[in-house]
């Protein structure tokens, strides 16, 4: 069993960097909302409180019962959590008297294991407006900024730190070190969390869970699932039976070089080639949260086909990752739909299988370290997310054969440019978007009344956030030329530099 460290979540935007934060430091760790503590909290070795849009004075603000926490295993607050711990304890929050939000740096800090390594001028990202005026009376301040009196504290021989910045930011440049001198130092955490850790007591784990019962799995051509697919197929061989299914909206020659992919890897998988029927039940059909239910309905059906081909099946395996199940369980719930999930979710009961989600736990970096453990070929562990839906949510519109390929050949064209200019694996996600929309060109000396396009090409870690990619000029400059010249209904190339937020990856 991993030592393990448990997140209470107050609602905060950055809840989900701590967690990657701890992971970074190889220690594992598990997000709960505040109020839902798990049962077997002395399993836990460290508890640490987020922060939180709400203030602590507030007549609706989160207040968790910490009694089996305080003083039992060492705890940490993180801006509202330290303002949390000092306000419940005789401390004094009141509003700040300036604004504190962005950089500040430590202009005190106290020798203490706690800040061991943290220099004076250490940058800190600040995010409240409350600040804590007073500190409870057993606490012993521990750092403080120009304008932040009591910017890190300690309770008195209670395990108990507050800090009113957040370590787990970039802009806080030795937050890192901070969280490890509170998990590693003060809690005495060995630091176990690794992928060859995971692969071992994964597959051992699988083994026994699933025994010689078949598995289904339907394989995307991502990430995810084919690095659950490789775990499976460790623990239970030939039980697995694998389905990649063709809904006729992948990228150009795509279904038959991932089944090739896949056979390589010595999976047992079916090629199914649903195109016709995909594509049939979206003609017509513009609106996007339409086109994605039309799309997971007819997918369903397909897979719910193949799957009754397969004799004694009793699980579907799913490559369902971590931040899929934090989103489930949030604070406020599952969060406002801002469109429906890219990815085919669960399957309907009257599939009548149990469920297995071997990287449940994972976030998408340490599903890439895991397959590179597992020994992967780059090509698929490299390979760009693509949205389960796939070019359906890149034509903006209504869905014709015709579109699916002048999009593949645009999509195609793009892809492959960036591979040749070395620029793919610099790149997190990369697309065309084919507009709704026709503008007037010339070729030749004839004027034209064609469709345009928009390259979209993002860095990012996870999806959460994202930031447009600054392409060389004379790479989009040759995308264009070749993307006008060669795939015919096309006359004008756009490039995106829009971030997320406040736009999203996906135009639909």
């Amino acid at each position: 069993m991993h030592n393990k460290v448990l997140i209470l979540d107050f609602g905060s935007q950055y809840t989900q960097l701590i967690a990657r934060r701890v992971r970074e430091l190889s220690i594992f760790c598990e997000i709960h909302p505040f109020h839902k503590i798990p049962e077997n909290i002395n399993t836990f070795k460290a508890v640490i409180l987020s922060g939180s849009p709400y203030s602590v004075r507030a007549e609706d603000a989160p207040h968790p019962d910490l009694s089996l926490i305080r003083s039992k295993v060492p705890l940490l607050g993180v801006c509202y959590g330290a303002q949390y711990l000092a306000h419940f304890n005789g401390g004094a929050v009141a509003p700040s008297d300036t604004r504190e939000y962005g950089r500040a740096r430590l202009a005190q800090v106290v020798p203490h294991a706690f800040t061991k390594g943290i220099p004076l001028e250490s940058q800190v990202w600040m995010s409240h407006s409350d600040t804590i005026k007073k500190l409870p009376e057993h606490a012993t301040q521990l750092a403080s900024t120009s304008d932040v009196a009591n910017a890190a504290y300690v309770m008195d021989n209670d395990m108990t730190y507050g800090i009113q910045f957040h370590p787990e930011v970039y802009h806080s440049t030795d937050g890192k070190q901070l969280l490890q001198n509170f998990l590693v130092d003060i809690a005495g955490i060995n630091p176990d969390w690794t992928s060859d850790a995971f692969v071992e007591t994964t597959v051992a784990s699988l083994s026994e869970q699933l025994g010689q019962d078949k598995v289904i799995l339907g394989l995307s051509g991502g990430v995810d699932s084919s690095v659950a697919a490789i775990l499976l197929h460790k623990a239970i061989g030939p039980n697995l039976h694998c389905i990649f299914v063709n809904n006729g909206l992948l990228r150009k020659n795509e279904y038959d070089q991932v089944l090739e992919q896949y056979q390589g890897l010595g999976l047992n998988v079916k090629g199914v080639d649903a195109s016709k029927q995909f594509l049939d039940a979206l003609a017509g059909e513009s609106d996007p949260e339409t086109k994605r239910k039309i799309i997971g309905k007819v997918f369903i059906d397909v897979f719910d086909d193949e799957a009754h081909k397969v004799e004694g099946a009793k699980w579907l395996a799913q490559g369902t990752i971590y931040p899929d199940v934090i989103e489930s369980i949030s604070v406020n719930g599952p969060s406002a739909t801002i469109k429906s999930h890219h990815n085919v979710g669960g399957l309907p009961d009257f599939m009548k299988l149990k469920v297995v989600e071997p990287l449940k736990m994972l976030f998408k970096d340490e599903v890439r370290r895991v397959g590179a453990t597992l020994e992967m070929p780059k090509e698929i562990l490299g390979r760009h997310p693509f949205p389960g839906p796939g070019l359906a949510i890149r034509i903006l519109g209504d869905i014709t054969a015709e579109k699916v390929s002048m999009l593949q050949e645009a999509d195609a064209l793009f892809i492959q440019g960036l591979r040749e200019h070395g620029l793919y694996d610099d790149v997190w996600q990369a697309g065309v978007m084919l507009l709704p929309v026709q503008s007037v060109g010339v070729m030749g000396d004839e004027r034209t009344y064609e469709k345009c396009v928009a390259l979209r090409a993002v860095t990012s870690t996870d999806g959460m956030t994202a930031d447009w990619v600054h392409l060389p000029y004379a790479f989009l400059q040759e995308i264009s030329n070749q993307i006008i010249n060669r795939v015919p209904g096309i006359n004008r190339v756009v490039y995106d530099i829009s971030s997320k937020p406040p736009a999203t990856i996906e135009w639909e």
